[in-house]
Order: C-alpha cells, then sequence, then structure tokens
C-alpha cells in the first residue's frame, strides 16, 4: 500500500482546506477499504481523530474536528481526502493518513504538515 499526500499545506483562518491523501495498492479495492486521519499538534499533546472511513464516512462525534471534518474522497478512484471547514490556528499540525486495504494493509502513512495564519 503507498499513500500520497501534499507535504505542507497553508491555509488561511477561517478559511475551507482540502487534505489530499491518494494512495495505490497491490490487490484489487474491495469494501474493506478503510482511510484513517488523525491530528498530531504542532504545540504538542495527544494525537486525535479527524476522520474514518469505512464503507461510509464517519465524520467525528466530538473534540476540534466535530462539524469542521467533511469526506471529499472518492474510494473507487483511490483518494482518501478531506475537507476541514473553517480552519483555525488551532489546527497547525500534521495529519496522517492511514490507507488499508486487506489484505494489502502495509505501508507507509501519507503526512500532512498544515499551517495556518
Amino acid at each position: 500500500m503507498d499513500v500520497y499526500t501534499s507535504k505542507q499545506v497553508q491555509a488561511v483562518n477561517g478559511t475551507d482546506v482540502r487534505l489530499k491523501c491518494t494512495f495505490s495498492s497491490s490487490s484489487p479495492l474491495g469494501l474493506d477499504v478503510t482511510v484513517s486521519w488523525t491530528f498530531r499538534p504542532l504545540a504538542g499533546g495527544s494525537e486525535e481523530s479527524v476522520f474514518y472511513y469505512h464503507r461510509n464516512p464517519f465524520p467525528p462525534t466530538e473534540g476540534r474536528f466535530l462539524g469542521r471534518a467533511v469526506w471529499d474522497g472518492n474510494i473507487q478512484r483511490s483518494d482518501g481526502s478531506i475537507i476541514i471547514r473553517n480552519i483555525q490556528e488551532s489546527y497547525n499540525g500534521t495529519y496522517l493518513c492511514q490507507v488499508k486495504n486487506p489484505p494489502d494493509v502495509h505501508g507507509e502513512n501519507g503526512r500532512n504538515f498544515s499551517q495556518s495564519g
């Protein structure tokens, strides 16, 4: 499994930003493809779930991304991208995109570094 993301994304406070995550798999894409987005704050602190996809999009049910993280991908086109609406300075950090397509579940995570200002 290979996952590709933009290395660095910059956004203006209050705007929407698309975090791109595309992938390629050695196995045909099946129904069990999962996409997990997590966030590591630049200022430190614990890792936080941003978004999860498995057959359907599952936006966050709590935390800073509640009501702000939106699915913008298309699994059949090998796209696991999301949009973060109304970006804030507290969203500066590293966003990790992990894709699994059983039995092809090994590989690198894609990383986006986001900075707003």
